[in-house]
């Protein structure tokens, strides 16, 4: 199509967070925490974190009126750490096993076909297991941590590492002269999610392929709008004139599992899923920009009317949403809960308050946005699992703003409240959430450094944000006791809940770690000194946090470039003497990008996934040259993103 100058390639979605697109002159993270703290407050280097945590010792009694529960072993990893480097496979710590799990095209039916690349099919790839999962989860069945169903997330796709004589195309062939109508139905049935019944046997985990419970979830899945937003105007299309039914969930990146067993699916770049350009005096014209919607890296509005903004203006408003799914009902319609707000959502991980409330955690990832918070109007009711399947249409969204004093508030999301109002064009709460950045824009909330997963500690009621990275904050936005300008490594901030009462409105904060190279001045980077050369790491995306209370960090943008070391798995000490101290468990092989993770409840197994190995040299590697084989190793099989399961060798917890 003519209006396009040029297009996104698939793997460039993850980094379109540099669009920079918020408008806005509210406050950025580094400018705040350039007024938190001064020069005398914080030391260059590694000893950094020695400041950092005695000013957080303090502040945090000061803040909370019921100290939270300390964790049972705070401070505790035991495992010998590996080494930081780029090749061609996967590592793990010495005594433990990293069994591949699934791979792209694994058969989760008995009468799935097996994976052939050569001869790949939408029918078949609708029944195999898709293509880049992001957000992992596993949901016990009657109670085992041995048996259970794994619920899984399929971001994007890769065009030249999935398909024979694709290749690279340039970046200006807006048109995808290579794609065919075929490829683009792989694509869309290799995006979406997944649920599949596990077990572990003899000391292995293995897919139950005859299980009632598997499941493909596609971009073509019919689903369900529900909420505020549920019925609008601006939701209704010509194939959907009541504005509540759409088809398939697009780029879901992390996620949650709920305490009723139901699994969060989030929405994250949908922008670069559609076609054309709207006038500029189009109504939803703003809107989309704002989102960065005009770019697109796939060849779907080529085929299909309805990712074509000239044909269906409305259909980009149906995505961007976070989508409860229920993984033991084969049958059940996914509900995309548009009161917990319409942005890049990165996940969408909860906790239910001291006083019942259900309380979402979400992160838009970009350059420049925001944190936020979904607090339910109900309480969860742990005897009646049916009765909390619409907790999350009711509630209050809310949006951080942090102050330089070391305080936060969470504003609310309403409308008629503040600016939120028809004379900004806000008619009703339906307005305010399918336009939630603008909404949080002229709340003044904080921009924030790529806001990604999000994880409250329920042993100690802390919460840690982590933020990738944000390489447009300028020279004049910091100072060198900041997150840096040119923030290339990123950083987590640790928030704590006024109270720990998570559904209040005030909170405190702090930086827990500014990311890179210690050894490295200029970086400014605060892991504790007792960080090896192999524990530090860069560009913090996903976490997790297990049963002991300790956290783990998860990483996408590390390269042979970048810092000279692969994406991975690394622990994360955040109490005590170790405070800051970070040790190296897992790394992905070249190209590849880790995601997850999530532990088993008695912390004996750890599923990981890992994205795109392969992709290097802006994209360079291809179907026929990948940089590496992984996992198969065989000249007839292609690189194939893929899930592991970790175990400790003869049994036991991961330490």
């Amino acid at each position: 199509m003519d209006e396009h100058k040029g297009r996104l390639r698939a793997s460039e979605l993850e980094d379109s967070g540099d669009v920079g697109v918020n408008p806005t002159h509210n406050l950025t993270m580094g400018e705040i925490i350039a007024t938190r703290f001064n020069r005398r407050d914080l030391l260059r280097g590694p000893l950094a974190v020695a400041a950092i945590s005695a000013t957080v010792g303090h502040r945090a009694l000061a803040a909370n009126e019921q100290p939270a529960r300390k964790a049972s072993n705070p401070i505790s990893f035991d495992f010998k750490e590996i080494e930081a480097g780029v090749d061609h496979t996967h590592h793990v710590a010495e005594g433990y096993d990293a069994q591949v799990l699934l791979r792209w095209g694994d058969p989760l039916f008995p009468d799935a076909p097996e994976f052939d690349p050569m001869k790949q099919t939408p029918e078949a790839q609708a029944r195999q297991f898709g293509y880049n999962t992001d957000f992992i989860g596993f949901i016990p069945l009657n109670g085992s941590a041995d048996h259970g169903l794994l619920v899984a997330n399929h971001e994007y796709t890769n065009e030249e590492l999935m398909f024979p004589g694709v290749g690279v195309q340039d970046s200006k062939d807006a048109n995808f002269s290579k794609m065919t109508p075929d490829l683009v139905a792989i694509e869309i049935a290799a995006h979406g999610g997944a649920v599949v019944e596990i077990r572990r046997a003899d000391g292995k985990w293995q897919v139950v392929k005859d299980s009632k419970y598997n499941r493909r979830i596609t971009a073509d899945t019919p689903m369900e709008i529900t909420g505020p937003a549920a019925g609008h105007e601006r939701m209704k299309t010509s194939a959907d004139a009541s504005g509540r039914n759409v088809r398939g969930m697009v780029n879901n990146c992390a996620g949650g599992v709920t305490p009723w067993g139901t699994w969060l699916s989030c929405e994250e770049n949908f922008n670069g899923y559609f076609w054309g350009k709207l006038s500029d005096d189009h109504p939803e014209a703003k809107n989309y920009k704002r989102y960065g919607i005009g770019t697109p890296a796939y060849a779907w509005g080529k085929f299909h009317d309805r990712f074509d903004l000239a044909k269906e203006p409305n259909e980009p408003n149906r995505f961007g949403w976070v989508v409860e799914i229920d993984p033991f009902d084969p049958n059940f319609v996914p509900k995309k809960r548009t009161a917990l707000g319409r942005t890049k959502h990165e996940g969408a991980a909860g906790i239910t308050n001291s006083d019942g409330h259900y309380v979402v955690y979400l992160g838009d990832d970009e350059r420049f946005d925001y944190v936020y918070k979904f607090v339910t109007a109900g309480k969860v009711d742990p005897q009646n699992r049916a009765a909390n399947f619409g907790l999350l249409d009711e509630g209050t969204l809310y949006v951080a703003k942090y102050n330089p004093d070391g305080t936060g508030n969470w504003l609310p999301v309403v409308h008629g409240q503040g600016p939120l109002t028809e004379a900004n064009g806000f008619r009703s709460q339906a307005d305010v959430l399918i336009e939630t950045r603008r909404a949080a824009d002229l709340l003044g909330a904080t921009k924030m450094d790529r806001p990604e997963d999000i994880e409250a500690n329920p042993q100690t009621n802390r919460v840690y944000v982590m933020l990738t990275n944000n390489t447009r904050r300028k020279e004049d936005q910091v100072d060198a006791a900041n997150p840096r300008a040119n923030n290339a490594f990123g950083h987590i901030v640790e928030m704590m809940p006024e109270g720990g009462n998570h559904a209040a409105t005030d909170f405190t904060w702090e930086v827990l770690v500014k990311c890179g190279d210690p050894s490295v001045a200029a970086v400014g980077a605060t892991f504790s000194s007792e960080t090896t050369k192999n524990g530090w790491f860069g560009m913090p995306d996903n976490c997790a946090i297990d049963s002991q209370g300790r956290l783990w960090i998860s990483t996408d943008g590390n390269n042979a470039k970048a810092t000279g070391r692969a994406d991975g798995l690394w622990a994360l000490q955040t109490q005590g003497k170790g405070r800051g101290t970070s040790k190296h468990f897992f790394r992905v092989p070249v190209g590849g990008e880790l995601c997850g993770p999530f532990f088993t409840p008695n912390d004996e197994s750890l599923f990981l996934a890992v994205q795109h190995p392969g992709e290097v040299d802006e994209g360079m590697s291809t179907f026929e040259n990948p940089a590496t084989r992984w996992p198969d190793f065989k000249d007839n099989m292609p690189v194939r993103p893929s899930v592991l399961v970790i175990t400790k060798q003869g049994g036991g917890k991961i330490a």
